[in-house]
């Protein structure tokens, strides 16, 4: 079972935008010796809007080969068009992924029905684990939670991460899902109250900074000890609220290169951190003692 911290890995680039893979195996090793449970490669905050087809499954092969069979490699694998979302989900099997994080698709507004036919057409077309990911404040739509429990019925979907922050929905799909379907939260701020409630793990934005911090208290909440949970939680407070002080990952890639792990290298649209945000960010990183 995969559970615990899940780094939303940053896709490292060069100042011109240009992949820069030394830094991404120094980050893998980086997350491994700092006892994250598993990462995401290209997901939002890895920038898969603007990585092409190719840099996409070459940026998941590469995390996959320097993990090397350490902890689970999921990777970000959707998009609009569920014709695209088979193509990336075969190559990310091909080079290795252990599973695959579909986002709802975006922008173009499908039904809840949509929703079910698209991520059961690329659960029937590709045999990997594969776990579904709601974030409507990203895509313009909802994944019900109705939804999600009928795609917790259908074959390699085992899972999802619920970025909504409304912990009345875990309770939802919970009480009606498959028995064993996961719930992964997939925002920072309710994660550990999210985890005491039963759910398996984050996969986190804050995880990049604070990678051990995240790790202990993923475990904590899982195992039930609500004081110790909440007391990791409340240093790390500062970091879940000020990470997204500008667009994800924008603030994030901003503080892995002050923790000296990568270059100040983001892709247009995405600008590097403004000037003015720089101090918030640093005194979030100061509180939860990782700066």
């Amino acid at each position: 079972m995969i559970q615990g911290s899940i780094v939303a890995l940053i896709t490292p680039m060069e100042a011109d935008g240009a992949l820069d893979v030394p830094s991404l195996q120094r980050l893998v090793e980086f997350h491994i010796e700092q006892g994250t449970d598993a990462i995401v490669a290209v997901g939002t905050t890895g920038e898969s809007a603007t990585l092409d087809e190719a840099e996409h499954i070459e940026v998941v092969r590469l995390v996959v080969q320097q993990v090397a069979g350490r902890v689970p490699v999921i990777a970000g694998t959707g998009s609009n068009s569920t014709r695209e979302a088979i193509e990336l989900t075969q190559g990310a099997k091909k080079v290795g992924a252990d599973a695959c994080l579909l986002v709802a698709p975006y922008y173009n507004k499908p039904t809840q029905e949509g929703l079910y036919l698209h991520h059961k057409a690329i659960a029937e077309a590709v045999e990997i684990p594969q776990i579904l990911y709601n974030v409507p404040g990203r895509t313009g739509c909802d994944l019900l939670p109705e939804t999600a429990v009928r795609l917790s019925h259908v074959p390699h979907i085992l899972g999802i991460k619920e970025a909504t922050g409304k912990l009345e929905r875990l309770d939802q799909i919970q009480a009606q899902a498959k028995p064993g379907f996961l719930l992964y939260s997939g925002d920072d701020a309710t994660a550990c109250e999210f985890c005491l409630r039963g759910g398996k793990g984050v996969i986190s934005v804050t995880a990049n900074v604070a990678p051990r911090l995240m790790h202990d208290m993923c475990g904590a909440a899982i195992a039930g000890k609500r004081a110790e949970a909440e007391a990791i939680d409340a240093r790390l407070a500062g970091l879940h609220r000020d990470l997204f002080v500008e667009s994800n990952p924008i603030p994030a890639k901003w503080a892995v290169a002050e923790l000296g792990l990568c270059k100040k290298g983001i892709r247009l649209p995405l600008t590097w951190l403004s000037p003015g945000c720089e101090p918030v960010l640093r005194a979030a990183m100061k509180q939860a003692e990782v700066l």
